[in-house]
């Protein structure tokens, strides 16, 4: 109630991605299978991660724990989407819009650094490997990963509070399928400036940070390897980097274009790029680290062939208890 006083609104509408009746099922099928595949994917990597000796080391403990990101950032958007996709009334209360704009805040800056975290350990691999146990050892892994969660977490928190002290007294239609924060500070009727200034400075630096990290990571893993006299060991050493590269070209492209776009200039195409980074790469991670990484794709093998002889197992256990000796 306090919060509806505040703003002069108690809850948003969702515009969504279409506001046609006949788009809504097709759209619901289709988001529900993407969602499925994302969970399954991003599980079964983690899963693959844990159950295996040989990828007990720090790039892929950053990669088990992006999975489990992926799987948190898009659990904050898609479900709403679902239930809206079937809703007549495509509604968002004011606590329940800012508390899902805080958690992808938070989940999206936690994939952004941990995609550096992997930079560098791909740069000390490549650049410094005698020194690789030493360097990347358990505790720099826990620092980075603090650092990762607490940074963003604040970072998150400090727009939320912006944002909370913002009024809202005209429209309440959030042309948008979640509460991003410039689709919200457009519905705003009170001076907006402040909101967008440290979106533009801290907002701006906190994406920027890890982007130059993993820029200069490859740069000098590319000085690294053009050194490496055979052609063998170079396609070796750039192996080992293209999941990686390709999962950053996905996440910092589409996030570029949605964010470098003016506060009146957020339209139709930007909310679909959105898509982008949102859903489509949490959920194709799983698939380009699977096939392009062998480490991951002989560890998927193994723990599925372990699923599947424990299925194999099953059945014939239970025929015995029920059957008799």
């Amino acid at each position: 109630v306090g919060m509806a006083n505040l703003t002069g609104l108690s809850e948003f509408i969702l515009m969504g991605l279409s506001s046609r009746p006949e788009d809504q099922k097709p759209l619901f099928a289709l988001f529900l299978i993407i969602y499925l595949v994302t969970l399954v994917g991003n599980m079964l990597i983690i899963s693959a991660i844990h159950s295996d000796p040989q990828l007990q080391n720090p790039m892929y403990f950053f990669l088990s724990i992006l999975s489990f990101a992926d799987i948190c950032y898009t659990t904050v958007v898609v479900p709403r989407m679902l239930v809206n996709f079937l809703s007549e009334k495509k509604t968002i209360s004011y606590a329940g819009c800012l508390t899902q704009m805080y958690f992808f805040l938070v989940f999206g800056n936690i994939d952004s650094y941990l995609l550096a975290a992997m930079a560098i350990d791909r740069y000390v691999a490549i650049c410094n490997p005698f020194h690789y146990v030493t360097v990347m050892n358990r505790r720099c892994c826990a620092s980075l990963l603090a650092f990762s969660i607490t940074f963003s977490c604040l970072h998150s928190l400090l727009h939320v509070l912006l944002v909370n002290q913002l009024t809202f007294c005209a429209s309440n239609v959030i042309h948008h399928f979640f509460c991003d924060v410039n689709p919200v500070l457009k519905l705003s009727c009170s001076s907006t400036f402040v909101n967008e200034v440290v979106a533009m400075t801290e907002g701006l630096a906190s994406v920027m940070a890890p982007f130059v990290c993993i820029i200069i990571s490859y740069l000098r893993i590319l000085i690294s390897v053009l050194k490496i006299p055979s052609a063998a060991g170079k396609r070796k050493a750039f192996s080992t980097c293209s999941s990686h590269l390709t999962v950053v070209t996905l996440f910092y492209g589409s996030i570029t274009y949605v964010y470098c776009q003016p506060l009146s200039s957020y339209t139709v195409k930007v909310r679909i790029a959105t898509i982008n980074y949102t859903v489509l790469t949490s959920m194709l991670n799983p698939f380009i680290y699977s096939l392009r990484n062998k480490d991951i794709k002989r560890g998927l093998e193994k723990l599925l062939s372990k699923i599947k002889s424990q299925m194999g197992r099953f059945p014939s256990t239970e025929a015995n208890k029920i059957c008799g000796p």
